[in-house]
Order: C-alpha cells, then sequence, then structure tokens
C-alpha cells in the first residue's frame, strides 16, 4: 500500500519550524533540570565522602531521586514516538508501532462521542442553525454575496454543460413523456371543462369577427367563385344578379352569426366542440387519430429544433442574467433571501420546520453513514508513514510533553528528599 504523509498543518512550513524550535528548546530545559541534578548530586557525593555535615546526604538523596525520575521520564516521554537509544526495548516506539490501533481507536471514538445520534441532535439544537443563517442572510450584503456565488455555480453548470447533451436529455425527458401520453383522454377533458365554463365564446367570437369582415372584403372574390360555377350558357347579367345575391345572402348571414350569441350556427359549433371533447375521450376512432398526429407532430424535424433552440436561448439568457448584478433574476434571488432570512428570524413555525429538516438530514448521515465516515480516518492513517506520523505528533505535542520531563525531576527530588528524611527519623 502507498504511504502517504500527514498533511501539515494550517500555517505551512513555517508555523512547523516554529514548533520545531519550541521543541528543541523545552527539550534543553527538560535537559538542563537533569543535568542540573546529576552535578548537584556528583558534588555532594564528594562533599560527603569528604565528611562535610550531614544536611548534604539530604541534598545527595535528593539529587539522586531527581535524577532517577528525570530518566524514567525521558524514557516514557521517547519509548512514545521512538526506540530510546536505538534499543530494541519491549514496548517502546508505541506510535510507529500501534499506528494503526491509533487510527481505529480515533475513529471509534469519533463515531461514538461525535457521530452519535443524540449528540447530533443536542448539538444542532443549540446550534439554531434556521436563526443563524436567517439573521445572516437577512443582511443585504450577505445577501447580495451570496446571489454572487449561486450566480458563478450556475454559469459554471451551464458552461459545462454540453449543448447536445442538454438536448438529448430534453428530448428524452419531453418528448419521451409526451410519446407516452396518450394526447386524446386528456385533451378532450381540458376541452370539455373550457366549453362548460364558456371560455371558448371569445375564440368563437374572434372567428365570427374575421369571417364576417374576410366576406365584407372580398366581394370581388365572391363574385368570381360564382361566376366560375354558373353553367356556361347562362347570360352574363344573370350570373352577375345571382353571384350579387349570393354576396348578400353571404354576408347577411356572417353578420347574423357575429351579432346574435344564440344564432343556431354557433349552437352547432357548441354542440360539436362538446361531441368532439366527448369523443376524445370515448371514441376508439377520434383517440387514434389523435395518436397518429401527435407522431406527426413529434416526429417533425422542426419540433427538434425547437428543443435545440429553446435551450440555446434559455441558456444565453442564464449565463447574462447571472453577469448582470442588476438582472431581474439576481434581484429576484437577493429579495428572495433576504426574504427568507427574515422569516427564518421571526417566523418560529418555519425556524422550527427548517431545524427539524436539518435535524433529521444529519441524523440520517450519521445513522446510516457514520461507518464510513470513521472509515476514512482510519483508513486515512493506515496509509500515513509511521515515522513521519510519529515525527509530526510530536512536533504537536512533543513540547508539553517536555514538562512531564521536568515535573519528574522535580516531583523526583522531593520525593527522595521526604524518604531519605523519614529514613533518617526512624533509623
Amino acid at each position: 500500500m502507498e504511504q502517504l504523509t500527514p498533511a501539515d498543518p494550517p500555517g505551512g512550513l513555517a508555523n512547523e519550524e516554529a514548533k520545531r524550535r519550541g521543541l528543541r528548546k523545552m527539550k534543553l530545559v527538560a535537559l538542563s533540570f537533569l543535568l542540573g541534578a546529576t552535578v548537584v548530586f556528583l558534588l555532594t557525593s564528594w562533599a560527603q565522602s569528604a565528611g562535610w555535615p550531614a544536611w548534604v546526604g539530604y541534598l545527595r538523596a535528593a539529587a539522586e531521586a531527581g535524577m532517577v525520575g528525570a530518566l524514567a521520564d525521558w524514557f516514557a516521554v521517547t519509548a512514545l514516538f521512538r526506540r530510546p537509544m536505538r534499543l530494541p526495548i519491549p514496548h517502546t516506539a508505541i506510535i510507529p508501532n500501534k499506528k494503526d490501533q491509533l487510527g481505529g481507536s480515533l475513529g471509534e471514538f469519533v463515531g461514538t462521542n461525535f457521530l452519535s445520534e443524540q449528540v447530533v441532535r443536542d448539538k444542532l439544537r443549540r446550534v439554531e442553525l434556521a436563526r443563524r443563517l436567517g439573521g445572516w442572510i437577512a443582511r443585504p450584503d450577505n445577501a447580495e454575496r451570496t446571489t454572487s456565488e449561486l450566480a458563478n455555480v450556475m454559469k459554471g453548470l451551464v458552461t459545462v454543460l454540453r449543448d447536445d447533451d442538454v438536448q438529448a436529455v430534453l428530448e428524452q425527458a419531453i418528448l419521451r413523456r409526451v410519446v407516452d401520453q396518450p394526447w386524446g383522454p386528456p385533451l378532450g377533458k381540458l376541452l370539455e371543462q373550457v366549453f362548460a365554463d364558456g371560455a371558448h365564446h371569445k375564440m368563437v367570437d374572434l372567428m365570427c369577427d374575421r369571417t364576417y369582415e374576410w366576406v365584407r372584403d372580398n366581394h370581388a372574390t365572391v363574385l368570381r367563385v360564382v361566376s366560375e360555377r354558373a353553367p356556361s350558357w347562362s347570360p352574363k347579367f344573370v350570373d352577375a344578379m345571382l353571384a350579387d345575391k349570393v354576396y348578400g345572402e353571404v354576408l347577411s348571414f356572417a353578420w347574423a352569426v357575429k351579432t346574435d350569441v344564440n344564432h343556431p350556427m354557433r349552437l352547432a359549433l357548441d354542440k360539436f366542440l362538446t361531441e368532439f371533447a366527448q369523443d376524445l375521450q370515448k371514441d376508439p376512432e377520434t383517440m387514434a387519430r389523435a395518436e397518429a398526429v401527435k407522431e406527426q407532430i413529434l416526429a417533425h424535424p422542426d419540433v427538434k429544433r425547437l428543443i435545440g433552440s429553446a435551450w440555446s436561448t434559455a441558456k444565453s439568457m442564464l449565463l447574462t442574467a447571472a453577469e448582470d448584478p442588476s438582472s431581474e433574476l439576481r434581484r429576484r434571488v437577493r429579495e428572495g433571501l433576504r426574504s427568507l432570512g427574515t422569516r427564518l428570524v421571526e417566523d418560529d413555525a418555519m425556524r422550527a420546520k427548517v431545524d427539524g429538516w436539518v435535524e433529521g438530514a444529519a441524523v440520517h448521515l450519521v445513522t446510516n453513514y457514520s461507518r464510513e465516515i470513521t472509515t476514512i480516518i482510519t483508513d486515512t492513517v493506515e496509509r500515513w508513514d509511521a515515522e513521519e506520523t510519529s515525527r509530526k505528533i510530536e512536533l504537536q505535542v512533543g513540547r508539553d510533553l517536555q514538562f512531564i520531563r521536568i515535573n519528574g525531576t522535580v516531583v523526583g527530588s522531593l520525593a527522595g528528599l521526604l524518604i531519605y528524611t523519614v529514613a533518617q527519623l526512624l533509623f
């Protein structure tokens, strides 16, 4: 398996170098305590052999115990990260040798204490995420910043998408659904409702108006049609009189249909439309003809070109709106965000609903995917280089561990002095 090195902490090399200097300094301080105790021990041993007073023995005992405590704690601290003096002493170099077990324990600790349902619910309830988020986006500058970021995301998505892929998706999503769905029954039901409500009367009025205007403005055309249909033996003045009479009757009929809402022609048209709506829903032949019309429409190349041009137009509009801070789209998004933020702050019911959604989503994640999350920790630690991991950890906590050596020297000296004093008093 490829060995990785732990990532450097925030601050990079400069921060690491500062910690390295601090660690060296504290090691020298701890070493100076050991050397100090050693010097005192040597001097007091010489003084005691030279016949100095009894108080020298107390000082010698304190220095001796301080040396022992300093050496013992040096061994303990060093054994965490490496083998002391490179000797193969059992149970040393704990971090390099137990790296994988430590990673597993760390993952289990995180999963148990941070990714449990109770912890997540309690933390989210105390955070009041909806209120904080609402207060943040309700501020105009934050709403503008969020809108700008959303615009950048939208521009990126629209730019990355290939026009051919989008057109293919639209064709599949729209055309396929339209093809699979029969047109007759839903169209018939819609028309039936429209005709029942009388919403089609304006369209009928428009058709009657246009028909009357056409007849009124096309006197010559009507005369020519009638004359062309007249027998060849008929005199021309008779044809003209007949054509003029037909024109007058047609014009009068068109006017009557236009002005009389209860004209039999209108009533017949209403009846026809109502029956047509019923046939679209129930008559197999009419339904089949509707499906044939649908197939012809969808198979036409212009339909696919229409979808492609619609996406191109929409894409251009989205990019233009996203790039322009004063566009209607960005203005509406900005106002919508501020309105949402205000509601999250002031509306207790909405805030509780949003908090419930967030809490439910977070609980779902930790309940179903906590194992996968902690596996990231364990797998990452397993892939780290053992020696480099030990060095990095020592760099982070080694400075504080040197106080153990210092305290070991001091506490050892005091303990040695106490033991020596008790021994002198008892014996």
